[in-house]
Formats: structure tokens, C-alpha cells, sequence
């Protein structure tokens, strides 16, 4: 059994965790992982291709696939928004990492995703941001060893209080 030793990041889409997971990689001397590339990788489309051809669901199964199967060390593991859908991946994830919940508030999440579809948002049908941000919080809550909340932070000070909430 692998041991604990990669961070997992989850959190809503536009909350940093691939901008966070590589300044925290360089500060901490890990290997910096990014489920999205990877999922893009190994399906050979991008993520909103593979959601129009799939579906929501089909794209669902896709990345807890791909996330149940990572192998990593010492790795900073950044996750889609959506990940907390797989029930296997997250398992797995919490198995190899601590996972880490970077939140904000719904406020500042409206302003930074100004251009949801074009980042490959799983959004089911009828969805609207502010209730897939209602449902995933509670799913994050659920599967977060660690919450560190970003409200008023830039990323070096992100950085910085998610470094003393690791006890690194």
C-alpha cells in the first residue's frame, strides 16, 4: 500500500488549484501532477470534447477512471472540480494524499469563471453555477482532510497558509 505522502487539491473549478499545486510543487520540492492534462492525455481529446461526445456522465466515468488509477509520490495532485463525483477515484485519492479543500466563496468563483463552457465545466442539464457550487461543496467537505479557505488571499499567501495547515 502507498503511503500518504502526495497532496491531493480539490475545489471548485476557478478556485487555483493548478496555479496553487505548481507554486506549492516548487516550495515543497514535489513533483507537480494535473488530473485534467492527464485525463486529456490518455483520451486524446480536451476535456470539452470529451464532455460533448460523452456527456456529463460518460465524462464522469472517464475521469474517475483515470483518477482511481494515478500512481504518484510525492506529488502535488491537482483534480478537475469535478472529481468528487467518483466514488472510486476519491477512495483511491485519499488513500495515496491528503486531500486538501481550497475554497471561496460563490461570490468570488461567479467573477473568475466568467467563461464556464469554455473551461470544460461539468454542468448536468437545467445546471446552473450556483447550484453545482452548492452541491459540490458539501461533497468537498466530505472528502477534505484539510480546508483552507483563499477569501482575501493571493496566491503566495494561499500558498503560504495551505504550507502551516500541511504541518510541513
Amino acid at each position: 500500500m502507498e503511503q500518504k505522502t502526495n497532496i491531493v487539491l480539490i475545489g471548485m473549478p476557478g478556485v487555483g488549484k493548478s496555479t496553487i499545486g505548481v507554486i506549492l510543487a516548487k516550495v515543497l520540492g514535489y513533483s507537480f501532477l494535473d488530473a485534467d492534462l492527464l485525463i486529456q492525455e490518455q483520451e486524446g481529446k480536451l476535456l470539452r470534447e470529451i464532455i460533448e461526445k460523452k456527456g456529463t456522465d460518460g465524462f464522469i466515468e472517464v475521469e474517475n477512471r483515470v483518477n482511481a488509477s494515478i500512481r504518484a509520490d510525492r506529488a502535488i495532485i491537482a483534480t478537475g472540480g469535478s472529481v468528487v463525483y467518483g466514488k472510486e477515484a476519491m477512495e483511491h485519492l485519499k488513500e495515496i494524499g491528503r486531500v486538501v479543500y481550497l475554497k471561496v466563496s460563490y461570490a468570488i468563483l461567479e467573477k473568475r469563471l466568467a467563461d464556464i463552457k469554455g473551461r470544460g465545466v461539468v454542468l448536468k442539464k437545467g445546471q446552473t453555477l450556483e447550484t453545482l457550487f452548492e452541491e459540490r461543496s458539501k461533497l468537498y467537505e466530505q472528502y477534505a482532510d484539510i480546508e483552507v479557505s483563499e477569501e482575501g488571499l493571493d496566491v503566495e499567501q494561499t500558498v503560504e497558509k495551505l504550507v502551516e495547515a500541511l504541518e510541513l
